[in-house]
């Protein structure tokens, strides 16, 4: 399985959501270092292919673009920093000069626009004042009843002078309102603009906090690498702890052969009753074609007979009974309520739905976690954790009782998690 995520550098969402953070760390580990690898490959070819003269080798193409820098008369890069040259008043000063004339010139804008407003209402006001009284004139018909024509002349500019004085008037304290509106306008955005500037200098703070936090992520970072150095130190510890399994299982199982031997030749010597053969333990033909993956329960169910009940997977070592920590086809919901009450180190193994294999699940001191078991070749292992190939099943789960799996979490198998109904889960899987 590890293989077919290495060769597709792909794996499918839902078994990536079946494995822990251990395995997940691990996983991406293994398949930056497969990149790496092949990009080391694509190189070394590509330099053998110039070399022998099969590719041309790759010319630069030279750019016309270019930076040229102004120099000052020390030969050196020209830089000015502002408020600090020769006759520069303080960056303060600058920066306080600068925020009044912009509130300064935005008030006299708005001033214009209000006094264009203020001067069209002015204008049509007594505009329409002077229409309604000569309306008011002419309708009394004052000027028909007055024998001097020229005395009404004289009364009707008197009135027009006494309008013409009001709206002077009015015109001189709209502008003194304007005036008095533009000063209050210009300190208004001074302080707009003096706030915002504050805030500037709260953003920088906001920006030295970002950095700490970007501190932070580094020195996360390089923890985790010290926990991926870790895990490949226990991945050779593992490997020389499996190596040296391996031999002494060897031995026993030579010493177990000649035993028999010397047993069965006792037998024939006395004329004894033989028990019979132990039960087979190797991996006969395959019967079937497997799918890439678990596709339905039936499907699983036969995996399990035609491939794994060949290779006493789920039974106690050399004997007929089923392992009180074997459990069928029941899903993680399931697995954590059968675990929900027994102490830290409990565990069980189960039929996996995601991959041909199964899934360990172990009881923590508060939560759970789940270990796919990788059983698509003729080994067992843990998927993208624990790279000790094993047997059987049974040699996996007794080697864990006494090395943990992860150096970060420490987990070790103390006490198995038997059935809780009847039939018993399994029951499909050994009718």
């Amino acid at each position: 399985m590890l293989q077919q995520i290495l060769h597709d550098m792909y794996i499918d969402p839902e078994l990536l959501a079946e494995l822990s953070d251990v395995q997940k760390h691990i996983l991406f580990y293994k398949m930056r270092e497969e990149q790496l690898r092949r990009w080391r490959e694509r190189e070394a070819w590509e330099a053998l292919a110039q070399v022998e003269g099969l590719r041309p080798p790759k010319v630069k193409r030279a750019s016309d673009k270019h930076i040229q820098w102004l120099l000052g008369a020390d030969g050196e890069v020209w830089v000015w920093i502002m408020g600090e040259g020769p006759g520069d008043e303080p960056y303060e000063e600058i920066s306080e000069e600068l925020i009044a004339e912009r509130a300064r010139l935005q008030a006299q804008r708005e001033a214009e626009e209000l006094w264009k407003q203020k001067e069209a209402e002015i204008t049509k006001k007594f505009r329409d004042a002077l229409a309604n009284e000569k309306a008011r004139i002419l309708a009394e018909k004052w000027k028909v009843e007055m024998e001097d024509r020229k005395a009404a002349k004289v009364l009707e500019e008197r009135i027009h002078e006494e309008f013409k004085r009001k709206e002077e008037e009015e015109r001189k304290w709209g502008e003194e309102q304007i005036r008095l509106q533009e000063e209050q306008r210009a300190k208004e955005l001074y302080w707009t603009l003096k706030q915002a500037q504050l805030q500037s200098h709260a953003s920088e703070k906001e920006e030295r906090e970002w950095e700490e936090q970007l501190r932070r992520s580094k020195a996360a970072d390089e923890e985790r690498s010290r926990r991926a150095q870790r895990a490949r130190d226990e991945y050779r510890r593992h490997s020389l702890r499996a190596i040296q399994k391996g031999t002494v299982a060897g031995l026993s199982s030579r010493f177990q052969e000649l035993g028999q031997s010397h047993k069965q030749e006792a037998r024939l010597y006395h004329h004894l009753p033989d028990p019979g053969p132990p039960p087979p333990l190797a991996v006969p033909g395959r019967t079937w074609e497997r799918p890439l993956r678990p596709v339905s329960r039936e499907v699983i169910v036969r995996w399990f007979k035609e491939e794994q009940l060949p290779r006493r997977a789920g039974f106690e070592r050399n004997t007929k009974s089923i392992a009180p920590w074997f459990h069928g086809i029941i899903s993680r919901e399931d697995a954590e309520d059968l675990l929900e009450n027994m102490t830290e180190g409990a565990f069980l193994v189960r039929v996996s739905e995601k991959i041909w294999g199964y899934t360990l699940s172990y009881r923590l001191q508060k939560g759970f976690k789940h270990f796919l078991v990788d059983a698509s070749g003729d080994f067992y292992s843990f998927l993208g954790v624990d790279p000790n190939r094993h047997a059987t099943l049974t040699d996996l789960i007794d080697f864990h009782k006494e090395e943990i799996i992860t150096v970060s979490g420490g987990e070790l198998l103390q006490e198995p998690c038997g059935q809780r109904n009847s039939p018993p889960d399994y029951h499909l899987l050994f009718e």
